[in-house]
């Protein structure tokens, strides 16, 4: 799985912290085995070329519905802040 290009000059690191924190992983690289692990997806390091479309799609959105869920509930939580 290909890392995406990041918007925002300086973000990767911000996401990877999140993603870390979110799933519980030592590294954010290990996340995506641990979730495929978790759903009995066979990932490994050097060659998924036998992945299907859906397994990956399982696995990262996994990941990046998490990530997004959380953003979205800090901008909530700033923007009430904010107006109080």
């Amino acid at each position: 799985m290909a890392r995406k290009k990041i918007l925002v000059p300086g973000a990767r690191k911000g996401l990877d912290e999140l993603k870390q924190r979110l799933l519980k992983t030592q590294t954010p690289e290990n996340a995506k085995y641990e979730v495929a692990e978790e759903k009995g997806i066979p990932l490994n390091p050097y060659d998924n070329g036998n992945l299907s479309t859906r397994d990956a799609g399982r696995i990262g959105g996994a990941i990046g519905g998490q990530m997004v869920k959380e953003l979205v509930r800090q901008a909530q939580k700033d923007l009430m802040e904010k107006n109080k």
